[in-house]
């Protein structure tokens, strides 16, 4: 078989693996709660600020993803409410949680204000679900981690992509998981944000499937070459 057609059969191994990578801007006003959600959905109603809307207040989707990938990211910029400037780790000396907790589907967070944070949905709309549990990234150790699984419509901590001593991070798509969104944490009122933050993205096949379907791509593309030069003799 020649260079180009193995060529080919890896490119049909790794394209279904891949995710969606590139640069992302994440502005500051960026509310995950309204992932997902159509046009005029409210989030942090009753709060001392006004209510955050979709779409003025949605959050980026970053791409899609299928279940099992591995996203890998950096993150440069910073972003205030509008206080406590920060960059993508957030502001330490000042962790928050919601002022309502969940909602529309989705979990609550603890996390330092001004981070940037994600989460994984499926091809649905999130508030017809179940929401999961809270995950608490109030601690420097929390923050810290090289590997982290979040379930379904639970907001999770990202930072810059990288832990205290450098090493890059890594985040597994959730089982079900089609769409990854990013925005901003706050604790409530979104709107008068500030900032944003520059995320670049990269997805990691799982080894073991881009290998099964590198192999699957070399079956098809062999019997497509042998047929052509059946055809020819």
């Amino acid at each position: 078989m020649t260079k180009k057609l193995l060529l080919t059969a890896l490119l049909l191994g790794g394209v279904v693996l891949s995710v969606s990578a590139g640069t992302v801007v994440v502005p500051g006003i960026a509310d995950p709660w309204l992932a997902g959600m159509p046009n005029g959905t409210h989030d942090n109603m009753g709060t001392p600020e006004p209510d955050d809307v979709a779409p003025f207040q949605s959050p980026i989707l970053a791409g899609a993803v299928i279940g099992g990938a591995s996203i890998t990211w950096t993150a440069a910029g910073s972003v205030g409410h509008p206080g406590d400037v920060s960059g993508p780790d957030g502001a330490s000396g000042a962790v928050t949680s919601r002022n309502i907790g969940a909602n529309n589907g989705m979990s609550d967070l603890k996390s330092p204000i001004c981070a940037l944070i994600g989460v994984f949905l499926g091809p649905g709309q999130p508030n017809l679900n179940p929401v999961p549990s809270t995950l608490d990234f109030s601690t420097g150790a929390s923050q810290d981690y090289v590997t982290l699984s979040p379930a379904l419509q639970q907001v999770f901590f990202m930072g810059d992509g990288l832990t205290s001593g450098s090493v890059p991070q890594t985040i597994i798509a959730p089982a079900g998981a089609t769409r990854l969104f990013l925005g901003v944490m706050d604790g409530y009122g979104w709107a008068n944000n500030s900032g944003d933050f520059r995320v670049n993205l990269q997805g990691v096949p799982d080894s073991g499937q881009f290998c099964w379907l590198a192999l699957v791509g070399v079956v098809v593309v062999s019997a497509i070459h042998r047929r052509q030069v059946l055809k020819a003799a």
